[in-house]
């Protein structure tokens, strides 16, 4: 997931394309020794309850990591680092031995758990031809605010009643989505404190330097692509003479999943709405940081439209009704309480038109839906309208379906970056016939309708599915670290926004380490760089794939060839170059 805005505009504007490239040199701070997170760690195993890739180890690793005084008051949670680590069962039980370890930074709004299957698969492909590598899904700090206690019930009517109905579970009360006023510590969460976090993790966990430049892909999707770049460039001893505390000694290689390894958000433009809270690039940094100091600016990125906490953990919530019981008929739409966010949430997603955006009849409550089929319709490509959470995971069955427009017509070209290139579906029967959702394994079946769009065009077809819809129930539902990132701070993207600035500048103290080492850049087809990224990278294009399919595809395809994204980063782990 990712964000850009242009320079000199409003970062609300979404008519943006590109924006500064960064340049410039200096340095990154060197850090206190009581933040180096080196004297405890947890690690804890992963038990799943849906079916997963055999062979495939999972825990969670947590590392104690103290931020500096200077940040302030913050819950203890937030002292420590996490991530999940996929190894191979059969491997080395010490990541020092592993052949490859691949370390991964998420995209914007995005958390640990969304690279659950690409980690999985690309651990179990590795292990089929002798190679034994871990898969590191890092959680930023922010995602420390976040309460998984309703989720980890189980039951989705229990997580309902957890996070909107003030009722217990296992003795404790949700405290309610955390306001600005409580987030003043994340008003210095930036650049330079999250590759920094992945600079103590990377010593914590490895200790020795020559192991990291040998053994170590550093690499990330979307916005995750462009934080590698900043650690690739980065200086973390605060001598930049001494090159071996360098980011891109750190990393035998890179590799960027749908985006690029860059210090610029140029490619990554007009994929968020313009209705975001982020403050308007025309101020300046040392503005900004005083706004976000104060609380005058909004310390976390969010809309009142489905990219707030709230909103952000029905996802969740969703993906729970979707494992428990996937084709009994859903009463999650009725069971939500009503209030003006959730309500305007259902209705962009859930109207066919602006009509019934306006009105919100009929509304999603009014149609029979099953659990698998309330997932697929918050999530596919051919239902949510914006881009970067598309997935392509099969499609509506089981009665009518209309066009959906709104909020663009089907076949326009108004912002494609923005909405996506799929047409987008609809139910069409009110209090009608139980709508039930075709997996993406059995699009193009003989018994699939073959469901077309008002101008006959089909609205999908077995070349665009690429998701399994369990597998991505599991990767919301059932991970310890979140699919999503409820509190992603707004520093993170200003001060990139803001890269000319002396504050930014100086974090780019070794610009050779952009290409001091081989890159792996592999592209979604449909996804946001498609067709925009130079040929020079060479990228591997996965056909028919949408923004987070490159991190939710299933390990073999409906052509029955393997997944072409762990495929990839499996041959590259094998031989960077």
């Amino acid at each position: 997931m990712n964000t850009s805005r242009s320079r000199g505009r409003p970062l609300k504007s979404l008519s943006g394309t590109a924006l500064a490239v960064l340049l410039t040199t200096g340095t990154l701070t060197a850090v206190a020794p009581e933040a180096r997170g080196e004297s405890v760690r947890t690690e804890a195993s992963v038990t799943l309850s849906s079916t997963a890739v055999a062979g495939v180890t999972e825990t969670v690793v947590r590392v104690k990591a103290p931020l500096p005084a200077s940040f302030g008051a913050r819950p203890a949670a937030c002292d420590w680092l996490s991530y999940l680590r996929y190894r191979s069962s059969d491997g080395p039980t010490e990541s020092a031995d592993a052949d490859r370890i691949l370390v991964a930074q998420p995209g914007i709004l995005e958390g640990a758990g969304a690279f659950d299957s690409v980690a999985r698969n690309t651990v179990a492909r590795a292990a089929e031809q002798g190679l034994h590598i871990e898969f590191w899904a890092l959680d930023r700090r922010s995602n420390c605010m976040e309460d998984h206690t309703g989720i980890d019930s189980g039951d989705q009517h229990t997580a309902v009643d957890y996070y909107y109905r003030g009722k217990q579970v296992a003795g404790r009360r949700f405290a309610g989505f955390v306001g600005n006023d409580k987030l003043g510590w994340m008003a210095k969460l930036g650049v330079e404190q999250t590759v920094r976090d992945q600079y103590t993790l990377l010593t914590a966990e490895l200790p020795d330097q020559g192991v990291r430049e040998r053994k170590v892909l550093c690499g990330g999707h979307s916005l995750g692509g462009v934080i590698t770049g900043y650690f690739a460039v980065a200086d973390f001893d605060g001598d930049p003479a001494t090159t071996a505390d360098a980011g891109h000694r750190q990393c035998a290689g890179y590799f960027a999943l749908d985006t690029t390894v860059s210090t610029s958000l140029a490619d990554l433009s007009g994929s968020i709405p313009d209705d975001t809270n982020l403050p308007d690039i025309g101020l300046g940094h040392g503005v900004v940081q005083a706004g976000l100091d104060s609380g005058l600016l909004p310390r976390s990125l969010s809309a009142p439209v489905l990219l707030n906490a709230e909103t952000m953990t029905l996802l969740a919530i969703a993906g729970l009704g979707a494992i428990q019981d996937p084709g009994g008929e859903a009463d999650l739409p009725s069971y939500l309480p009503a209030n003006l966010n959730i309500e305007a949430t259902n209705r962009f997603l859930f109207a066919k038109d602006a009509a019934a955006f306006l009105t919100g009849s009929p509304a999603v409550k009014d149609f029979r839906l099953t659990n698998e089929t309330v997932l697929g319709a918050l999530l596919d490509d051919n239902s949510v309208p914006l881009a970067f959470l598309q997935t392509s995971v099969g499609f509506f069955d089981g009665g009518p379906i209309v066009d959906k427009s709104f909020p663009v017509a089907n076949g326009g070209e108004e912002q494609p970056g923005l909405f996506g290139t799929a047409y987008k579906a609809i139910p069409d029967r009110p209090h009608g016939p139980l709508y039930t959702w075709r997996n993406y394994d059995r699009v193009g079946d003989a018994d699939d309708p073959g469901y077309r769009s008002a101008d006959g065009t089909p609205f999908t077809g077995a070349g665009k599915e690429v998701t399994d819809i369990q597998e991505l129930a599991r990767s919301l539902a059932e991970q310890p670290l979140d699919f999503t990132e409820q509190y992603f701070p707004t520093k993170l993207v200003t001060d990139l926004q803001l890269a000319t600035s002396p504050q930014v500048k100086r974090l780019i103290v070794h610009p050779e380490g952009l290409t001091a080492n081989p890159t792996l850049t592999v592209l979604a087809g449909d996804g946001l760089l498609a067709g925009r990224v130079p040929a020079d990278l060479d990228p591997v294009v996965a056909d028919g794939y949408q923004h987070l399919d490159v991190l939710t595809a299933a390990p073999t395809q409906n052509d029955g060839r393997p997944e072409p994204v762990s495929t990839s980063l499996t041959e590259f782990a094998r031989n960077p170059r």
